[in-house]
């Protein structure tokens, strides 16, 4: 079960199909879907959980907490719609591409990818890129 959490005014336009998407990226990687929460809050929320729960005082665009169990891919990932919007900013992207990033980083996380090393970031990046793309064709 995906569920969609607000702490903001931020809605999500289609709920529906990024479930849907999810829960294919999920089937894709050979997982089984649990119970996943997204929570979007703004950047005072999320500075707050970062301080208290990974000692960093910085900002940061996603937190996710995960609680799999085997392939059953389980968690809470909040995200703040202030960095997502920065930073599709930043990195010269619509905010609807740097959301679906967002949206699919923290699923590839719980499906055992990493993103610490160069090599790692760069399988990220693809798997990131292979599945917006999935969306964005649909």
């Amino acid at each position: 079960m995906i569920d969609f959490n607000y702490e903001n005014d931020f809605k999500l336009q289609n709920e529906t199909d990024i479930a849907a998407w999810i829960t294919n990226v999920i089937t894709t990687e050979q997982r089984l879907l649990g119970e996943i929460n997204y929570i979007f809050c703004d950047d005072e929320y999320l500075l707050k959980l970062n301080v208290e729960f990974l000692n960093h005082d910085t900002y940061t665009d996603i937190i996710s907490f995960d609680y799999t169990l085997g392939n059953t891919v389980s968690g809470d990932i909040f995200i703040s719609v202030d960095r997502v919007q920065d930073n599709s900013k930043k990195f010269n992207t619509t905010f609807n591409d740097e959301m679906l990033r967002v949206l699919v980083h923290g699923i590839l996380h719980y499906c055992g990818y990493k993103d610490k090393t160069d090599e790692e970031k760069l399988v990220m990046r693809k798997k990131e890129n292979f599945y917006i793309n999935t969306f964005l064709t649909n």
